[in-house]
């Protein structure tokens, strides 16, 4: 089996908590049909990645204000109010990378969809992100995953061989993207799960 030297994480739903729903939920009062159709309809998921990508918080905003100026209150405070998306850390899988950083036997790195504007909040925030020997924000790169050119910027930054990198993400498209490029993939579903795909691949853990 190829020796493993880097393992490279996913931040949002793997090593924290965030969800539009958390803010949604107190704008609604707790409306979860409404909170659904407004995340569905109006600040949806696909208006979210374009500025993971790059796009500017304010390009984002007034396009969605001039497409539905009704909604112009809700949809400014998507990102007025972005910190109270922030759940907080999920414990278990902060434990396992604290766990590998202890261990010293692997490189750790993170890969990021993220708008570079918002993410200092979570850098200020989370104080487990120096763990890592660098990250990459999908949002100064003006890409974001499953692109090639995302993974590409990567490796090619902090010097990596995909051979011998385990990218861990809960999206399944972005672990196909990063076997592609020829990196072993982990799809994460929970910290024990994490624990016992690792430990497949030789991890002390």
């Amino acid at each position: 089996m190829q020796i493993i030297d880097t393992i490279i994480f996913d931040l949002g739903g793997v090593l924290i908590d965030w969800n539009p729903k958390y803010l949604y939920r107190d704008v609604f009062d707790g409306d979860e049909e409404k909170v659904d159709w407004f995340l569905n309809t109006i600040c949806t998921s696909e208006w979210n990645e374009a500025q993971d990508a790059g796009r500017s918080l304010k390009q984002g905003t007034e396009l969605l204000v001039n497409q539905f100026p009704e909604y112009e209150s809700w949809i400014r405070m998507y990102y007025d109010r972005w910190p109270d998306m922030l759940g907080g850390a999920i414990t278990e899988t902060v434990a396992v990378l604290q766990q590998l950083k202890q261990s010293n036997t692997s490189k750790l790195y993170a890969l990021t969809n993220w708008s570079a504007e918002t993410f200092p909040v979570a850098l200020e925030r989370f104080g487990f992100l120096a763990h890592f020997e660098g990250i990459v924000v999908s949002g100064a790169e003006e890409t974001r995953k499953p692109f090639h050119e995302i993974y590409s910027i990567t490796l090619t930054r902090y010097n990596i061989d995909p051979e011998k990198a385990i990218f861990i993400d809960d999206n399944f498209d972005n672990i196909l993207a990063a076997e592609k490029i020829g990196m072993k993939g982990i799809h994460f579903k929970s910290a024990a799960q994490l624990i016992d795909a690792l430990r497949a691949y030789n991890i002390s853990i």
